[in-house]
């Protein structure tokens, strides 16, 4: 049975949501988006990132003609429709995609009750994504700065959630061929520390915690989380402007993302962060998060690639 996917006032089967090569998002990358989770089967933090997604459209000038309310009960019912596709223990990704529609110069081929934008709403189950991970809960990932800087916002505002993000890829290949299996950690056009291509960065130094200013990044839904957390347990926190070097020498760092939680680094730039293994206050802040969510994210991961490994 296939996944049901929200496109443009239907539910159809995953694989009859088909894009228009003629729509902006494929002609532009005119598209903004949010991903997020669920945690136990139920949307994690869903208004914050529809919130975050309004803000990306108005920045983009698209109207989708639907109102936040009308975003989550249309999210909602298309998880109702696919949960009954996995096992109860499945989590899942929840995406929203929402482009312009048709590019200005192509509208003659379309009718005009199809001259609207594209909003797709789709769920896709996240144990395997999540079982690759398993080891890294452990070990650690691997940051690497590729050569491919961010788009400081003075080009492009950063707080923007777009589709159009080649120089993430740049970044991901790069980092891939500097270190195999490492991710990427990007700087700014003056060497500061910025953010992963699917995460944001923080450093512990002498016991605080820094993380890169907002400026040249969007700010994560788990970011601000995680900032909460640490005033929460007495951790000075603050925005700082972090070159290479100042990351190089942290005591601690790691990535956070609403689909991962917190992934520790056990290594920048090709030299360990401090012994290699989790540190402390890295540690704290896992075992806080995973309070404040309701749950696990390394044995959720590991429960995942057993089942998996299980089943081949």
């Amino acid at each position: 049975m296939s996944r049901i996917v929200y496109f443009n006032g239907r539910f159809v089967p995953e694989h009859e949501a088909r894009l228009s090569v003629y729509d902006s998002a494929l002609l532009l990358g005119d598209m903004a988006y949010e991903v997020t989770r669920t945690v136990r089967q139920r949307p994690y933090r869903l208004r914050d990132h529809l919130v975050r997604l309004q803000r990306s459209l108005a920045a983009l000038r698209i109207e989708p003609g639907l109102s936040i309310d009308d975003l989550e009960r249309i999210t909602l019912a298309t998880l109702e429709r696919n949960l009954p596709l996995e096992a109860d223990d499945v989590d899942w990704n929840i995406i929203h995609n929402v482009s312009r529609g048709p590019a200005d110069d192509f509208r003659a081929a379309f009718a005009s009750e199809e001259l609207r934008p594209t909003v797709l709403v789709s769920c896709f189950p996240m144990h395997e994504k999540l079982a690759k991970l398993a080891a890294r809960y452990v070990s650690g990932v691997d940051l690497v700065v590729p050569a491919q800087r961010s788009l400081p916002s003075s080009l492009l505002d950063a707080h923007i959630k777009f589709r159009s993000r080649v120089h993430f890829q740049l970044a991901n290949l790069q980092a891939r061929e500097k270190s195999p299996g490492a991710m990427a950690a990007l700087v700014d056009p003056d060497g500061y520390l910025t953010e992963g291509t699917s995460g944001n960065l923080f450093c512990v130094e002498r016991g605080t915690l820094l993380t890169p200013t907002s400026r040249n990044i969007l700010p994560g839904i788990t970011r601000d989380v995680v900032l909460h957390l640490s005033a929460r347990l007495g951790i000075p926190a603050e925005e700082a402007d972090i070159a290479v070097d100042r990351a190089g020498a942290a005591d601690e760092m790691f990535v956070t993302s609403t689909s991962i939680g917190i992934l520790h680094a056990r290594s920048f730039e090709l030299r360990p962060i401090g012994d290699g293994q989790i540190g402390p206050i890295t540690t704290q802040l896992r075992a806080a998060l995973g309070d404040e969510i309701g749950l696990d994210f390394a044995a959720q991961a590991v429960a995942y690639a057993a089942q998996i490994e299980s089943e081949k």
